[in-house]
């Protein structure tokens, strides 16, 4: 007889369940909720922030269905959900009153937003609804290019400027530097001072590619990033560049943005739900600016607030340090920076490299050469004019093209601090080359032609293999929604975006994974045919049109992965939904389409026939 062990049983069990649980949520609707996020880069967003917003609302008597903390993205912010659009207005009024002292220089930034209301247990076992993209919820496609020769242009800057210092500190005597394109020329007298400069230079960094020239009195030594070092850069622009977009559209509100590299030079960024297409571009756009200024030490802030600041003074009060009292010259802008990495200092603690350009390296030079021991005040301007205090580290000795910046640092803060200085750098200026804008009904319509043309396709087939198979048509309609089940669940469980071509993907699942059943049942129907008894023709089927159903998804799984690896936008979207698709179908298809047939005859002894649209009796042929 033909019989799956009770394990097999078991395993079908628990993945239907697990595949019904993580499908659910998408079933549950929204509620209206608010979103604080920071609004400056030098303030952060933590757990005590849910409880100040909780403590808000129940001061301002705004009931709530709950505050969360959401420190799973690279920009942390606390969600509030509300019964209603009009107490969530309310609510988003009374925290911005609440929680920004200053409403022309907002610390954090409310904006209005939706919860699915999947229940706190499912969302605790990270059970959630599915994103929907932009031609699903309506909102603004931007597409952005990235200036890469000037990423590069900048990083021979820095590497020109490096040189010329390291050389200089070093007492190698040089018969000049120049810049020919992508390298750097550096002319000798005799080879043992070349020699001698190749040696300092590669200790300074592993990067550098050294090609001699020249003979007698006239040698020339060319440096070159490798390859590798070249492409590192660029790729460390566009990932610098998708990191600060990322913090700018987390200031929109805007739930589930996608921002992300497409192809060399291209970045891709959607606002799912935004409709104001002017604002979205006046925040992405927004440039970002930086500047190293000396503290004033003749006030010292806390005490002498109240004293005058001087008139060549400021005093910031808005930053990690603050309040502290800078001078007003600008020792340095972000322009003169060519690159800002975190690293480890000579203790092993964390620390931000910085490198500067050469004409920055004489800046940095004068200045510090004499204020050995004073506090130098990074200072950032992101929006409206209004400075923010990065950092404010102390001079502990003269300073050229390259230095480090030590402090009390920890992993994350240094690593943020380059992310900053290399904004302020703008070293990856980018332009808009495309910009679209969906609106909401279109996007809900959408979603109803998808799902309609799930179901109507779903029924249809149902509808033939029931009357065409009979009892195995049953079977394959169990196995077949066991596939849909299953498909939905793992791509709302990997947080997939599910856009239109993605719902195509799905309703294209369902007729190729029949066509395994297909395979399965017409198999068992030719073995009845030949005259094997029903239990051998059910295990006969089942074994060998395994083969073919291996061949033929195999075939197509190589062009959706091919589709996902080289594909983007709404081809990838496609292939991603295909490809999980095509695995899905086999598993329903065979492993618990098996387990039903089993389950339903495989008790059954003396079987004389089968329901699969033939059925079969002793001689018929």
């Amino acid at each position: 007889m033909n019989r799956y062990p009770i394990w097999k049983y078991v395993l079908i069990a628990v993945a239907i369940l697990l595949g019904a649980l993580y499908t659910v949520p998408n079933y549950f609707g929204q509620s209206p909720a608010v979103q604080v996020s920071s609004g400056k880069a030098t303030v952060k967003v933590t757990q005590d922030m849910a409880f100040k917003v909780a403590a808000d609302l129940d001061k301002e008597g705004i009931p709530n269905q709950g505050v969360s903390y959401d420190g799973s993205g690279a920009y942390p912010s606390v969600r509030a959900r509300f019964a209603t659009p009009d107490i969530q207005f309310k609510a988003k009024s009374a925290l911005e009153k609440d929680l920004n002292t200053d409403p022309n220089d907002p610390a954090y930034q409310v904006s209005l937003n939706l919860l699915a209301d999947t229940p706190k247990w499912m969302r605790s076992l990270h059970a959630l609804p599915m994103y929907l993209g932009l031609d699903l919820r309506g909102g603004v496609h931007f597409l952005l290019q990235v200036d890469t020769k000037a990423v590069l242009n900048k990083r021979i800057q820095g590497l020109q400027a490096t040189a010329r210092s390291v050389l200089r500190d070093k007492d190698v005597r040089h018969a000049g530097i120049e810049r020919s394109g992508n390298a750097i020329d550096i002319a000798f007298r005799d080879e043992a001072t070349r020699q001698k400069a190749k040696d300092v230079l590669s200790a300074q960094s592993a990067d550098l590619l050294f090609t001699d020239s020249g003979t007698g009195s006239d040698l020339k030594t060319t440096i070159t990033l490798k390859p590798e070092a070249l492409k590192k850069a660029v790729d460390e622009g566009i990932q610098q560049n998708i990191s600060t977009l990322s913090k700018r559209v987390n200031q929109l509100g805007v739930a589930e943005p996608v921002i992300q590299q497409q192809g060399a030079d291209r970045i891709v960024v959607q606002l799912p739900g935004e409709q104001d297409v002017a604002r979205a571009r006046a925040v992405i756009g927004r440039t970002a600016t930086l500047e190293i200024r000396l503290v004033d030490d003749s006030i010292t802030p806390g005490t002498e607030l109240s004293s005058a600041i001087p008139y060549n003074s400021e005093l910031l009060t808005s930053g990690r340090d603050a309040p502290l009292v800078v001078s007003k010259d600008v020792v340095l802008s972000g322009d003169y920076i060519t690159s800002a990495i975190s690293a480890l200092d000579q203790n092993q603690q964390p620390s931000v490299n910085v490198e500067l350009n050469s004409e920055g390296g004489r800046r940095m030079r004068a200045t510090t050469s004499g204020n050995v021991g004073k506090r130098m005040a990074i200072v950032l301007y992101e929006k409206a004019g209004k400075p923010e205090l990065v950092s404010a580290p102390r001079i502990s000795e003269e300073l050229g093209g390259r230095f480090n910046i030590t402090g009390s640092f920890t992993a994350e803060s240094s690593a943020e601090l380059a992310l900053l200085l290399r904004a302020g750098a703008l070293s990856a200026p980018m332009d808009i080359i495309e910009e679209r804008t969906i609106g909401p009904a279109l996007g809900a319509e959408n979603i109803s032609k998808g799902v309609h043309s799930t179901l109507y396709g779903f029924a249809a087939i149902a509808a033939f293999m029931i009357a065409y198979y009979m009892i195995f048509g049953f079977f394959s309609v169990f196995a077949l929604a066991c596939n849909l089940l299953f498909l939905v669940a793992i791509l709302s469980q990997m947080q997939v975006t599910l856009t239109l071509p993605g719902m195509a993907a799905i309703a294209l699942a369902l007729g190729m994974a029949i066509d395994s059943n297909v395979l399965i049942n017409e198999r068992i129907r030719e073995e009845l045919r030949a005259g094997a008894s029903p239990q051998a023709a059910i295990a006969a089927g089942f074994d060998r049109a395994w083969a073919t159903i291996i061949d033929s998804n195999v075939t197509t799984l190589i062009v959706g992965v091919a589709l996902w690896v080289f594909g983007s936008g709404p081809i990838r979207g496609f292939a991603v939904v295909h490809t999980l698709g095509i695995l899905t179908s086999m598993f329903s298809a065979v492993f618990v389409s098996r387990g039903v047939v089993y389950l339903w005859y495989g008790r059954k002894k003396k079987l004389q026939s089968l329901a699969i649209g033939t059925v079969w009796a002793p001689g018929q042929k």
